[in-house]
C-alpha cells in the first residue's frame, strides 16, 4: 500500500473514494501507522501547518484487534471533535496491556482553516491493519 516513492519513515495519503473519506497511512511501528491514519483524517478536513495544540489528552483504547484500536482512536477523533470542538495536531501512541495509550495535544478546531467536511463516523468497510517486510500499513473509511 505504501507509494513506492515514499520514505520508510510514515506517511499518508487520501485515496479517492465516492461520498466518503478513504485514508491509507504507513509506518515501521504500529503506534506510527496508526498516528499518520490519525493525522491523515484531520489534514483532509483542516489545515494544520503551524498548529499548536494548548491542551493534553490521555486516553486509553482497549481492544483485542489491532483494527479495532484503530476504529477506536478515531472514533475518539470524531467524538473530540463533535463534542468539544477540538482536533489532535499532535499525539503520540504506547502500547499498553490490551491496547493504546494516546497522548492527544488538542487544538480548537474553529482557530483552524478549514479545507473540507469533517468526519462523522468510521465505517468497518474495507478497514486494514497489518504488518509486513515493508512496515505497518492501514485503510480505513470514514463517512462526511
Amino acid at each position: 500500500m505504501r507509494p513506492e516513492s515514499a520514505m520508510p519513515r510514515g506517511g499518508h495519503r487520501s485515496v479517492p473514494h465516492t461520498a466518503d473519506l478513504r485514508v491509507e497511512a504507513w509506518g515501521t511501528t504500529r503506534e506510527e501507522c496508526l498516528a499518520q491514519a490519525v493525522r491523515g483524517v484531520c489534514e483532509s478536513f483542516l489545515d494544520l501547518t503551524g498548529a499548536v495544540g494548548d491542551r493534553r489528552r490521555d486516553v486509553v483504547l482497549r481492544a483485542e484487534r489491532d483494527e479495532d484500536l484503530l476504529v477506536a482512536l478515531l472514533e475518539e477523533v470524531v467524538y473530540r471533535l463533535d463534542t468539544a470542538g477540538e482536533v489532535p495536531v499532535g499525539l503520540e501512541l504506547a502500547p499498553v496491556a490490551g491496547g493504546l495509550r494516546a497522548d492527544l495535544r488538542m487544538a480548537d478546531a474553529d482557530s483552524l482553516p478549514v479545507t473540507g467536511a469533517a468526519p462523522k463516523a468510521v465505517t468497518l468497510h474495507e478497514l486494514h491493519v497489518g504488518h509486513g517486510a515493508q512496515g505497518w500499513t492501514c485503510s480505513v473509511t470514514l463517512d462526511v
